[in-house]
């Protein structure tokens, strides 16, 4: 090899990588985050704060667990990005991805996927069995929705919802402790409003170019989806405030009703953004860009944590 192809292999080399870790799209990584939601709320219930061990173990598995579902999720965008490449290339911005302009050969995304799918599942089972089953039945389900899920009015927000309540579920399997139904209904119904005002800025945004993107926003309207965003948000906001003063495993003073507005804070900023700045189409920009959305829900952590910190035990 001479000199002129040596350079050539080490610059096609990083870009390939490079092109890789973006078609796995580090930034809904932070949906992952979920995972924690079971550590979080284990605060002086099943470790004691002055047990460091108990509690740096617990935070480990987690984690770990975040780690593994981030490779997960990985997989799935990258498998999406392939049965997607040609209605990617018909998207203003959604070009510009590796796979879809050409950066990412298909077979290269192909075995990078198949790669993190089995390393990600045969490390889940290894660290918990539980948590290797709900990795598997969330894989399934996003794969699901990649071929076939999708393309059906619905059952594609719903399985975007169910792949939000698995990553939660996941973070109480990998620490094997329970966690309030309430919860999984309160994280099942913000997702599924994430989901749909996803859809309503998608189908706003593309105009007559929408069934060019995406199949699905034909059989949608912006008025229906309003509609059903008017349905979920209260629902979602009544759900957490029940789940405050009913769940077993929070004070019995109902002090993390002092959460609430954070909550209702949180989902109208989001509507706010969605309907007036015209974002929602990328919800992890949103959830890192947006100051007034972090400071909401920063302080929705810091509360919450007194309360669990000073009330319960």
């Amino acid at each position: 090899m001479d000199s002129s192809e040596k350079t050539a292999a080490s610059v096609i080399g990083p870009g390939l990588l490079v092109a890789f870790v973006k078609s796995t799209r580090p930034k809904q990584w932070t949906k992952n985050l979920l995972v924690f939601m079971a550590f979080f709320f284990t605060i002086d219930q099943e470790w004691d704060l002055a047990e460091i061990e108990t509690g740096v173990r617990f935070f480990a598995k987690s984690a770990i667990a975040f780690v593994l579902f981030s490779a997960l999720s990985g997989a799935v965008y990258l498998v999406n990005d392939i049965v997607d490449v040609e209605k990617d290339r018909q998207h203003p911005r959604k070009r510009f991805r590796p796979i879809a302009s050409g950066k990412l050969p298909v077979p290269l995304a192909q075995v990078g996927a198949a790669i993190l799918a089995v390393a990600g599942l045969a490390v889940a089972y290894a660290l918990e069995p539980l948590l290797g089953l709900v990795a598997a039945l969330y894989l399934t389900t996003m794969l699901f929705y990649s071929f076939m899920l999708k393309k059906i009015v619905l059952l594609d927000v719903f399985s975007i919802a169910a792949g939000f309540i698995l990553r939660a579920v996941a973070g109480a399997a990998v620490l094997q402790v329970p966690i309030s139904p309430w919860l999984y209904i309160c994280t099942g119904l913000g997702a599924l409003f994430i989901a749909l005002s996803k859809r309503r800025s998608e189908l706003a945004l593309a105009g007559e170019d929408a069934a060019k993107q995406r199949d699905i926003l034909n059989t949608y309207s912006v008025p229906l989806l309003d509609q059903f965003v008017a349905v979920v948000a209260p629902a979602t906001v009544v759900s957490y405030a029940l789940y405050t003063v009913t769940s077993e495993n929070l004070p019995e003073n109902d002090a993390m009703l002092l959460t609430v507005p954070f909550v209702v804070y949180g989902l109208f900023r989001y509507m706010f953004l969605v309907h007036r700045k015209g974002l929602g189409e990328a919800p992890e920009d949103i959830l890192i860009t947006d100051v007034p959305l972090i400071i909401s829900i920063v302080l929705w952590l810091a509360t919450a944590a007194t309360v669990l910190v000073v009330f319960r035990g």
